[in-house]
């Protein structure tokens, strides 16, 4: 029973499909969709470099700060050879204190420098960040729905807030370190040959070293930061969909099998990060002893430079001082590639958003439907599958005159929500064509085409916000009389009011603080307000008490009164008088006609009726399939 059931999911709902038959994250394999196509770093930069462009001056200011903080801390090794050589070498007493306040003030404008840099660089980030962040979160807007089928909620979430952070970084606090070391890098070499050659060349000993480690850490951390990325998506799927299905796990008692689940996608993101962890504990510390064995090079040869009396004892130190100053941008340099690394296996995930197709771009071709249809549905031989071997609607065609209600019946998984998810173009289709008043949907804009359908599902979808914001979601200008009437009309003003904040009592994540008939009101008072003349309704009466069924019945007559309606019904007695009945099955319509019509013609429509009182069209379809 479950494998059919299963098998008819997969057409008209792929996401449910994948939950039944273990494809989804946590339920067996690792979701396939927390992956993304790998692009090389240069690519990710180039990409990431666009948001950087209008905060020039900030990056440039960023750039002059840490220069001069730099130069600044160049005049320490200098002053203090000064110091030991000349002062206290000489006995010159009289020279300490100007000397010392030179030194102190060199230190006190490397930071105001540096205090500086960090302001400009904070703003500049967090610009970045929010440019970014929009830009995703406005293209995951655009997507068609079928991006999100297959698609796990909490790993678009993370992509949206923390991949963008670590992508930005690399850009921002990466362009800005790299420029300054490598000027330090160069300035220091200068200064070193210009010192000492010998020392210098000396110096440089380790740099094969500490290249050769670099390029090597290059060459294989990206798949490790790939994975702890995959990692901690998998865990924040898990985690979105359990906090939203607490009810069910608490329902089934499954709290020890999630909390098993649980673990071992923490595992797997502790397994990820002591990958990155332990590569990072070998190379870092490989590459500050090679740093170090520079400079008990140079002190070793330097030393005998000092006996010899070739150089000088301040000469000396300040060389090492300096050498401090060439190792530690080397050290960060070693630094930022490990960002850099871990904002490549970001970008991808992030750039897989930026790359999806846009389910309809607005161009010049498309047009835009009249301020408000007259409501003549036509669908022309319609065909649909999700995939080549999975044929949801096979050649339906139907003519939906102008303010009639279309009714759709048949088994699961017979393409009836897939026949209606067409209209306002949810999917694009695989054959045909569907016109309102003449004009061709696909040839449309999508925002002219969804302002003339308003959807009410049976299961009602609320937004975490007040009554107020989620009735206005259908029309954001309306006024306060209109948003009353439209309560009213929906059966909903009366429960309202007797909340104790009314209009702007909180209804909680999807709704959580509602009935399920509340919520449906809700809905309902939503779609009155957007005030469509086309409407797709799944009926909304199917799981609440008889009461509730009546008031939300009421609701509903006034909201389908003058508009083309279609209805995927459950129960056969809420459609008796629809203008046309659809019975569908494998994708096709099988039988279509009034209820009279339908009866006379003594089909599979007849025989529902005949066996159905109370019980739902679907569970009917199960008792003749057992016949």
């Amino acid at each position: 029973m479950i494998t059919k059931l299963s098998s008819r999911y997969a057409g008209e709902f792929p996401f449910l499909y994948r939950c039944m038959s273990g494809h989804v994250h946590g339920a067996g394999d690792r979701d396939p969709s927390l992956s993304a196509r790998s692009r090389s770093t240069w690519e990710i930069i180039r990409r990431v470099a666009v948001y950087l462009r209008p905060y020039k001056l900030m990056a440039l200011g960023t750039m002059v700060c840490a220069i001069f903080s730099l130069a600044f801390s160049f005049a320490y090794p200098k002053l203090t050879q000064v110091v030991v050589d000349d002062i206290i070498g000489k006995g010159q007493a009289n020279l300490l204190a100007p000397a010392m306040l030179g030194l102190l003030g060199a230190f006190l404008m490397r930071d105001v420098f540096n205090s500086l840099r960090i302001r400009i660089n904070n703003a500049f980030e967090q610009n970045v960040i929010y440019d970014m962040r929009r830009a995703v979160y406005a293209r995951l807007q655009r997507l068609p729905v079928s991006y999100f089928d297959q698609r796990a909620s909490g790993d678009l979430m993370t992509r949206v807030l923390e991949d963008v952070n670590s992508v930005e970084r690399v850009l921002i606090d990466g362009t800005e370190q790299g420029t300054v070391s490598i000027l330090s890098i160069v300035g220091v070499l200068i200064l070193l040959f210009y010192t000492d050659a010998t020392l210098a060349w000396v110096a440089l000993v380790p740099l094969p070293l500490l290249a050769g480690g670099a390029l090597l850490y290059t060459l294989t951390a990206h798949k490790r930061y790939r994975a702890q990325r995959e990692a901690a998506s998998a865990m924040g799927s898990l985690l979105m969909d359990n906090l939203q299905g607490i009810r069910q796990i608490k329902a089934f008692g499954r709290h020890d099998h999630e909390d098993s689940r649980f673990a071992q996608r923490a595992d797997e993101l502790r397994q990820g990060t002591l990958g990155v962890m332990r590569v990072w504990a070998t190379y870092s510390p490989a590459m500050t002893f090679a740093s170090s064995l520079g400079i008990g090079l140079v002190l070793w040869v330097g030393g005998s430079f000092v006996m010899s009396g070739r150089m000088t004892l301040g000469e000396l130190f300040a060389f090492v001082v300096y050498l401090g100053l060439f190792y530690e941008p080397v050290g960060r340099l070693h630094g930022l590639n490990q960002m850099l690394q871990a904002a490549r296996a970001s970008g991808e995930r992030v750039f897989d958003i930026m790359d999806a197709a846009e389910e309809r771009p607005i161009t010049s071709r498309l047009d835009n439907l009249p301020a408000r249809v007259r409501g003549e549905v036509i669908y022309e031989r319609v065909g649909f599958s999700y995939a080549a071997d999975r044929t949801v609607l096979d050649g339906v065609s139907l003519q939906a005159r102008p303010g009639e209600m279309i009714a759709l019946v048949g088994p699961t998984g017979a393409g009836k929500s897939t026949f209606v998810n067409l209209l306002p173009a949810f999917y694009d289709l695989t054959s045909g064509r569907i016109t309102i008043d003449g004009h061709d949907t696909s040839r449309v804009s999508l925002e002219s085409l969804r302002s003339q359908i308003s959807v009410v599902s049976q299961e009602a979808f609320l937004f975490n916000g007040t009554i107020r914001e989620n009735i206005l979601y259908g029309r954001l200008d309306a006024a306060e009389d209109e948003l009353f009437a439209a309560a009213k009309a929906a059966n909903c003003h009366e429960f309202i009011a007797r909340l104790p904040e009314g209009y702007d009592s909180r209804v909680g994540e999807r709704g959580v603080k509602l009935s399920v008939g509340e919520k449906q009101r809700v809905s309902i008072a939503r779609a009155l307000l957007k005030n469509t003349p086309i409407l797709i309704l799944d009926e909304a009466t199917a799981s609440v008490d008889t009461n509730t069924e009546k008031l939300i019945q009421e609701a509903l007559e006034r909201l389908m009164a003058g508009r083309t309606s279609f209805v995927i019904a459950h129960r056969l007695s809420t459609i008796r008088n629809a203008d046309q009945i659809l019975v569908m099955q494998h994708g096709q319509i099988i039988e279509r006609g009034t209820h009279e019509e339908l009866i006379t013609q003594n089909g599979l429509y007849a025989r529902l009726a005949r066996i159905q009182n109370t019980t739902f069209i679907e569970e009917s379809f199960e008792k003749l399939a057992d016949v």
